[in-house]
């Protein structure tokens, strides 16, 4: 019994880990920029593909793989230049659609899916429905890019369901595919 409780323990480690990570906002997000004391101002705006949003009286700003501290920042600064007073900006994530993962292969349920957490790969390929008996369980790999590098991060299946190479149990981020051949 203890055992298990340990295994279940360390298998939550990467995600306390990066529980102190603030969200990076991905492309198909919807933030709420309110503008204190400006109300014509404060808005719903949507993160464009390229991860730029429109902002009035400040134009392009980067928000893709930002904080909403980034962003709240970059529009102070922007405001800044055109307010009498120092602008107080507050962004808030009103819709998280651009946090997707893919799950590919031999899954019960390939596809997209958009995730309003942190998960890890196991928990991905129990959104999508587990293997199926013809998977190639310590043959997985995650597909990351950064910028325009792809990178492929092996993870073994049989391994982590019996408490074993746990830190191959990544946390995945928006973008993240998992393909399981």
């Amino acid at each position: 019994m203890h055992r298990l409780l340990l295994i279940a323990l360390l298998a939550l480690c990467p995600i306390w880990a990066a529980a102190d990570e603030p969200y990076r906002i991905n492309p198909g997000d919807v933030l709420q920029v309110f503008v204190w004391n400006e109300e014509g101002l404060s808005r719903e705006v949507l993160v464009q593909p390229d991860g730029d949003l429109r902002f009035p009286m400040v134009g392009r700003v980067k928000a893709g793989g930002s904080s909403a501290e980034d962003v709240e920042q970059r529009i102070v600064e922007g405001l800044g230049k055109y307010l009498k007073d120092q602008p107080v900006v507050t962004v808030s994530l009103l819709k998280i659609e651009g946090n997707k993962i893919y799950v590919l292969g031999n899954v019960q349920r390939p596809g997209e899916y958009i995730v309003n957490r942190r998960i890890d790969v196991m928990q991905a390929l129990a959104l999508a429905g587990g293997l199926n008996s013809f998977a190639a369980e310590n043959s997985i790999v995650v597909l990351r890019r950064e910028d325009d590098a792809q990178q492929s991060i092996a993870f073994r299946y049989a391994a982590v369901k019996q408490g074993q190479s746990l830190d191959s149990n990544i946390v995945l981020r928006g973008g993240d595919t998992v393909v399981v051949p």
